[in-house]
């Protein structure tokens, strides 16, 4: 546009001069030669306009727009109209309490009230996009600043509504699944109704009041501690067991053996150890009694 309008310019220049100034008419003409070189020059590079990749471009001529979606490449358009691109890729928009994390620096995570009246915060990161035919009525009703316009306060609003449905230890553990759910459907409406798609929602961190945080820790490790104490108690339990059935099991042995030992049986019993006795190279055995007593005394050799 620039080029046609600076080519008209200097043909209109040329011209002039041509007839006011006779003796300079030469160079005149050769003025309105240069300006019409650069007003081709500029038609040229406003008929062929290129939209990069991943963009669509909007057309808008004189402030009217054009639903007509310019795609990426090599378009050939009306030389007086302007081009309004929109990235139609994913993008992500965060929102977070830790600095020059999200898209805002300094502490940008949202700040909700629970049902049980605790101040819980979020961090929070949009994945969306721009649908491509919608992109003329989103220049039209809301222009290139739909993050600020669109995705973040509809993002922070939808957190606050839902979040009071919900008790801040359960919107923290049992619950955050559900929690998720919830907001996302409800911004997915939102911005479609504005020509964007949700394509994620990520509730990146809960952060609890430091009261809570506390209570919670307490509860975890007295929880650990009667874990502990079921579990040696269990041991305690195991090992009296075992020794109960081990003392079963003596006492079983000892009721088989005196109900099964006889005098006889003792009588070979001695008979052997008393052979063994006297094989040995150590020791003589000599047999003092009457004939009944069988008890031995046992005399060095050496």
């Amino acid at each position: 546009m620039t080029g046609i309008v600076f080519g008209i310019l200097i043909i209109l220049g040329g011209i002039i001069l041509s007839r006011r100034i006779p003796e300079i008419k030469k160079y005149g003409r050769i003025i309105e030669t240069v300006g019409i070189v650069v007003l081709l020059i500029g038609i040229s590079s406003s008929i062929f306009r290129v939209v990069e990749p991943g963009t669509v471009g909007v057309q808008s001529l004189f402030g009217k727009v054009n639903d007509n979606v310019l795609p990426s490449g090599l378009n050939i358009v009306n030389p007086f109209v302007e081009i309004t691109t929109f990235d139609v890729r994913t993008q992500n928009y965060t929102m977070s309490g830790v600095h020059d994390e999200g898209n805002k620096s300094g502490d940008d995570a949202i700040r909700v009230l629970t049902a049980d009246g605790l101040e819980v915060v979020i961090d929070l990161t949009v994945l969306y996009r721009v649908l491509p035919n919608e992109a003329p009525n989103i220049l039209r009703k809301i222009g290139q600043d739909y993050e600020d316009l669109v995705v973040r306060p509809i993002a922070r609003t939808r957190i606050r509504d839902n979040a009071v449905y919900y008790d801040a230890v359960a919107l923290f553990s049992t619950k955050r699944d559900e929690f998720q759910i919830r907001i996302a459907k409800d911004i997915e409406e939102n911005f479609k109704a504005r020509g964007l798609i949700l394509e994620q929602l990520l509730v990146r961190n809960i952060t609890l009041p430091e009261s809570v945080k506390a209570t919670i820790e307490s509860k975890i490790n007295a929880e650990q501690e009667s874990q502990k104490m079921q579990f040696v108690l269990q041991k305690e339990r195991q090992e009296a067991d075992r020794k109960r059935i081990e003392a079963q099991g003596i006492a079983d042995y000892q009721q088989i053996l005196n109900s099964q030992l006889s005098d006889k049986l003792l009588q070979y019993e001695q008979i052997k150890a008393y052979k063994e006795m006297a094989n040995s190279n150590n020791s003589k055995i000599i047999i003092i009694g009457n004939g009944k007593s069988t008890t031995p005394i046992i005399l060095d050799a050496k």
